[in-house]
C-alpha cells in the first residue's frame, strides 16, 4: 500500500492499528507515546514505545525489532526521526493517523518539526480500510465477543425492577459480562432512563427508575480487544402511547435500512433507505445519529472502525463486514428517545445478528 500510494514510510500511532499490524495489545499509546515504523522495502518495522511498557510489547508482539524511550528522558519525535533516518527515510510523504485519539495536536506538531522534510500526511482512512474484512479468525473473536454482550443484555432483563437505579443496573450488566469473561470496553456503558432517554450517548446517573419508565442501554463485549455492542429499548411496565409510537417508528426505519442491504450495496444508499419511513411521518429531524458504522478491534475511547453506514460516504458493503446498524430517535422537547439495533455480520446470504436486540418488537419487564 505504501509504495503504490506513494509514501516513503508509515509512522502507524494509533493502538489499534499497532494490534492489527503489529500484535502489540496495549492503551497506553494515548498517554504515552507509541509507534510502528515501516517503509514499503523489505527492512524489518521498528516498534518504539516507553521502556516501561516493555513487558507489554513482548506479551504479544511478533516485532523482533522493538525499541523503548524515557518519557522524562527522551524525547520521543526525536526517537522517530532517527529510526526513520537509519531506514534512509529523510524525505518524501509519511503516513500517519492524524485523526486518531493518540496523536494529540501537541505530539503531531512536534513529530511534524523533528521529521522535516519529509511531509507527514494523514492515512487515517487508508490504514482503517484495510481492517474491514474479517478473517475466520477474527469472526471467532467477534462471536466470543458477542457472547459476552448477550450476558449483558440478559442482566439488563432480569435486573430492570422498579426503583432500580440506574448505576446499579449497568453495574449489573458490566458485572456479567465480566463474570462471562469480557475484556474492558473502549466506551462506558451507555444508559438512561425516563425524561433522560433523549440523550443518545447518556450514562448512567444517579436516576432511579421507575414504573412507566422507557430505558435504554448500549454496551459491548469484548474478547482481543473485538468488539460486539449490544442495543436494546425496553419499557418497564406498561409503556406510554407516544413510547409506543416512537418505537414503532424506530423499528420500521431499522428494518428499512436493514432490508436495503445486500453484498456490493453503497453506505449512503442504505441510510436513505432507513429515512424513508421517518420522512413519511415528519420526523427525518429525530434521526440524527448515522445508520450504522463498522466495529472490531478498539481501544478507549472509541469503538467505532473507519466504516461508516452514512449518507456522505461511498464505500460499499460486502461479506466478512461487521458492523452495528441502530435507529435512534431523539425528541429532547418531550423527554423521550429510543434506540434499537445491535452488531451483524454481513454473509453472502444476507445479515446476520450476532448481539444486541435487533428489530425486536419493544419488550416491557
Amino acid at each position: 500500500m505504501l509504495r503504490s500510494q506513494g509514501y516513503a514510510a508509515g509512522v502507524m500511532i494509533a493502538p489499534e492499528h499497532l494490534y492489527y499490524f503489529g500484535g502489540y495489545d496495549s492503551w497506553v499509546g494515548v498517554n504515552s507515546p507509541q509507534a510502528l515504523i515501516f517503509t514499503g522495502g523489505d527492512d524489518a518495522p521498528v516498534l518504539l514505545l516507553r521502556d516501561v511498557d516493555l513487558a507489554l510489547a513482548l506479551e504479544t508482539t511478533w516485532v523482533e525489532d522493538v525499541r523503548t524511550y524515557s518519557l522524562v528522558l527522551e524525547d520521543f519525535p526525536s526517537r522517530v526521526a532517527e529510526i526513520l533516518k537509519e531506514k534512509r527515510v529523510t524525505g518524501g510523504l509519511l503516513a500517519l493517523e492524524s485523526q486518531s485519539y493518540a496523536l494529540p495536536h501537541a505530539l503531531g506538531e512536534a513529530l511534524g518539526t523533528a521529521l522535516r522534510p519529509a511531509e507527514l500526511v494523514d492515512a487515517t482512512r487508508q490504514f482503517g480500510l484495510l481492517r474491514l474484512i474479517k478473517s475466520p479468525a477474527e469472526m471467532a473473536f467477534i462471536e466470543k465477543a458477542a457472547g459476552y454482550a448477550e450476558a449483558g443484555l440478559g442482566a439488563l432483563r432480569s435486573a430492570l425492577v422498579d426503583g432500580v437505579g440506574e448505576v446499579a443496573l449497568a453495574g449489573e450488566v458490566e458485572a456479567a459480562m465480566r463474570r462471562a469473561g469480557s475484556d474492558y470496553p473502549a466506551i462506558p456503558t451507555e444508559l438512561s432512563s425516563g425524561e433522560r432517554s433523549a440523550g443518545g450517548h447518556a450514562t448512567p446517573r444517579g436516576r432511579t427508575i421507575g414504573t412507566g419508565d422507557v430505558v435504554h442501554a448500549e454496551f459491548a463485549g469484548v474478547h482481543e480487544r473485538y468488539h460486539a455492542t449490544a442495543i436494546q429499548t425496553l419499557s418497564l411496565g406498561s409503556p406510554a402511547p407516544e413510547v409506543r409510537e416512537l418505537y414503532g417508528l424506530a423499528l420500521a426505519s431499522l428494518r428499512a435500512g436493514m432490508a436495503s442491504i445486500v453484498p456490493g450495496v453503497c453506505v449512503s444508499a442504505v441510510e436513505e433507505a432507513s429515512l424513508v419511513p421517518l420522512r413519511a411521518q415528519g420526523l427525518e429531524h429525530a434521526a440524527q445519529m448515522r445508520f450504522g458504522y463498522g466495529i472490531g478491534i478498539a481501544y478507549p475511547p472509541i469503538w467505532l472502525e473507519a466504516l461508516q453506514i452514512a449518507r456522505g460516504f461511498e464505500e460499499t458493503l460486502e461479506p466478512g463486514m461487521v458492523f452495528v446498524l441502530h435507529s435512534c430517535l431523539q425528541l429532547p422537547e418531550e423527554g423521550l428517545g429510543v434506540i434499537q439495533g445491535g452488531t451483524y455480520a454481513l454473509e453472502a446470504d444476507g445479515l446476520r445478528l450476532l448481539a444486541g436486540a435487533g428489530d425486536l418488537e419493544l419488550m416491557v419487564v
